[in-house]
């Protein structure tokens, strides 16, 4: 009996290997998981959103609506990001950083940028619609990074530490200044990430990363120091009551929210804690909503599909020769799961209260349309690997090969005529 479980066993990992080893795996599970993210997010808002939106007097499908409008824009540019060759987005790399800054900047004018929640990081675009340019930032550090770190590598000047660093730091620095100018602390910390990111990708020695990680420790107890808000949401970490002056409302509620959810769930729609008190259930706390109506399981699909996500990535950054497609993969791997890692950590307590959205799932076009780029970047990235690019023209070649010839003229005359027809050529 043991013999022939473990020779099943056995046949089933090396079947997983070879699956794992073909050339469009990569392509496969990062279009599937992004797809199948956006796809549950999607349900999602409209159950964590149709409460708050009756709230605040609107349609019960306003904030789905927006959302689905954001998708389909978002597949738009996913769709772009795929059919763009790899050499135009690295030409693209620098227009996009200078771009980003200067929203950044934009968003500081007075009169000109709006503060929402506290922090001063959003354009109106008029009407209900507004832009949050630090979450193109994310992107904009991703391929400007990529770019330089690749073309130094391309001159043999990694070696040397000025040209590692320089200008990727600065340029990458004003960026994280121009975001904090507005008070955004989770989406600074994202772009340190990406940055560590980017520098690990690029070979930097550990020494280095033991300095910075010492400086950005003491910069971001400062900045917690020095604001009392900062310093109740650290003080929140896992807390299972509100505390003294409900300062600690929103962390408890997620957890009862998740812990209400089971095993399955209470179902779609059935969530208790949206009605009121849970803030921002389909924004920074969707997850929470996810485990309540969906339960662990769903919880759990949720994150095997982030660590799908990210393996794919990373399968995707190991697997290639050319370093731009290395360090590109990497940093938007090291973007989506650092932000889903920050947002879910918030949801169970373990980490303070960041406001960023998860990526793929919670409600904001500003966080959607870049992250869907970035998911086509990745597909754009997978199919210009020689194997795949194989792959792929021997799987076009084999469709058309399938496709039936057409006839020639006379026949088809033939063919389509009626008995009648026939009857009257015979006669003549």
């Amino acid at each position: 009996m043991a013999l022939p479980t473990t020779r099943r066993a056995a046949t089933s990992l090396r079947r997983l290997r070879l699956a794992w080893d073909r050339p469009l795996t990569s392509y496969y599970l990062i279009l599937g998981s992004s797809l199948l993210l956006t796809s549950l997010g999607l349900v999602m808002v409209f159950s964590a959103s149709e409460i708050q939106a009756l709230r605040d007097g609107l349609p019960d499908t306003y904030y789905f609506r927006k959302q689905l409008l954001a998708a389909a824009l978002g597949t738009g540019l996913l769709f772009l990001a795929f059919r763009m060759p790899v050499r135009l987005h690295r030409f693209l790399a620098s227009a996009l950083g200078l771009g980003a800054a200067l929203l950044l900047i934009l968003v500081q004018v007075p009169g000109v940028g709006e503060t929402v929640n506290g922090n001063t990081n959003w354009l109106s675009l008029g009407g209900p619609f507004q832009l949050q340019p630090s979450e193109f930032a994310k992107l904009a550090l991703v391929l400007r990074g990529a770019e330089l770190v690749a073309r130094k590598h391309a001159m043999n000047l990694l070696t040397q530490w000025r040209h590692l660093l320089v200008p990727l730091v600065p340029e990458a620095m004003l960026l994280l200044a121009l975001v904090l100018l507005g008070g955004d602390m989770g989406t600074a910390m994202i772009l340190c990430a990406i940055l560590f990111g980017l520098l690990w990708t690029a070979g930097a020695p550990l020494r280095l990363f033991g300095g910075t990680l010492a400086v950005a420790g003491v910069a971001i107890i400062v900045l917690i120091l020095g604001s009392a808000h900062r310093v109740s949401r650290l003080a929140c970490i896992g807390a299972t009551d509100p505390g003294p002056g409900d300062q600690c409302w929103q962390a408890a509620h997620g957890l009862y929210a998740l812990a209400g959810g089971g095993l399955f769930g209470t179902g779609l729609g059935a969530s208790v804690e949206k009605w009121g008190q849970l803030p921002e259930p389909h924004t920074d706390f969707i997850f929470a909503v996810t485990g309540e109506e969906l339960g662990l399981v769903g919880a759990l699909s949720v994150l095997a599909l982030y660590a799908l996500l990210a393996a794919s990535g990373i399968r995707l950054a190991a697997r290639t020769p050319d370093p731009f497609v290395r360090l590109a993969a990497s940093g938007v791997v090291t973007w989506i799961t650092a932000q889903a890692t920050i947002n879910i950590g918030a949801v169970l307590g373990l980490l303070p209260i960041a406001g960023v959205p998860l990526p793929l799932f919670s409600y904001g076009g500003s966080s959607l349309l870049p992250t869907m780029f970035a998911v086509g970047l990745l597909l754009a990235l997978a199919k210009s690997e020689p194997a795949a690019r194989t792959a792929l023209s021997s799987r076009t070649g084999r469709l058309r090969r399938r496709k039936p010839a057409r006839p020639p003229a006379k026949a088809r005359i033939g063919a389509s005529s009626t008995g009648k027809r026939h009857k009257k050529f015979q006669v003549r």
